[in-house]
């Protein structure tokens, strides 16, 4: 908790418990698999957190703020964000990873 920028112990447990399907709600697995990118559409739509909190992606455009290693690398150079250099790149494949986890999950 205490590594965390906007850690709050009352809502991380709760969501923690929630992913892991160990709170008051237990809900299958497919919607307890967090996607970052959508969370950020929901929660974050014009990217004003991430780019409080991530310098790295402050100059980001808005079209590529969600998934910055998507960007052409002449715009990543152009706003100083050169993926696998200023900002890391994806360490997994989201669609990928959800797919196999999903498959690990499966009953019979």
């Amino acid at each position: 908790m205490r590594l965390l920028v906007d850690g709050d112990e009352a809502n991380n447990n709760g969501n923690w418990q929630w992913i892991a399907s160990v709170g008051t709600d237990p809900q299958p697995a497919y919607r307890r698999i967090y996607n970052p990118t959508r969370q950020m559409e929901a929660h974050d739509p014009d990217g004003s957190y991430v780019r409080r909190y991530v310098p790295e992606l402050r100059h980001v455009p808005d079209d590529y703020i969600r998934e910055p290693w998507t960007m052409p690398a002449h715009v990543q150079r152009e706003v100083g964000c050169v993926i696998g250099t200023d900002y890391p790149k994806p360490i997994v494949d989201h669609a990928d990873a959800r797919r196999r986890a999903l498959e690990r999950y499966r009953i019979g």
